[in-house]
């Protein structure tokens, strides 16, 4: 089944359409590699992914453990190398509910740091996810 479809729509600008429910985004070159730095970058969209699989896989174990997840959040950093120019690490800061038991946020750790994207990424990339019990 097609997943998506992405349009490189000129100035170094893609439309990307999730062809299940139709949603769409764009993505622009970052402006220190020439582009208008408009929108996520492609480099963006992977960081942010992996944040977005991580609360993702938490909520559906959260889900299992009956706890609530409810307004967590992850504030993303991506830094850049060169030669070749590629992703060289991700910083991941999750505030997430203090309330929660320790053996709970245990076993929440463990299935952010397993989560799909996660294995999915090169081993290089250095993968730093940081979890804050403060809401």
């Amino acid at each position: 089944m097609l997943t998506s479809t992405v349009t490189y729509t000129g100035k170094l600008r893609t439309s990307c359409e999730h062809q299940r429910s139709g949603d769409t985004f764009i993505t622009d070159a970052p402006v220190d590699n020439n582009g208008l730095g408009e929108a996520f970058s492609p480099t963006d969209t992977v960081a942010t992914g992996l944040a977005s699989c991580v609360l993702t896989m938490m909520g559906i174990k959260a889900r299992g453990l009956d706890v609530n997840l409810l307004n967590s959040t992850a504030e993303v950093n991506k830094y850049m190398a060169t030669e070749p120019r590629r992703i060289a690490k991700i910083e991941i800061d999750l505030s997430l509910p203090a309330a929660i038991s320790e053996k709970n946020r245990k076993i929440l750790e463990h299935t952010a740091n397993t989560c799909p994207v996660h294995f999915s990424l090169h081993p290089d990339i250095e993968k730093a996810i940081t979890f804050n019990w403060v809401l």
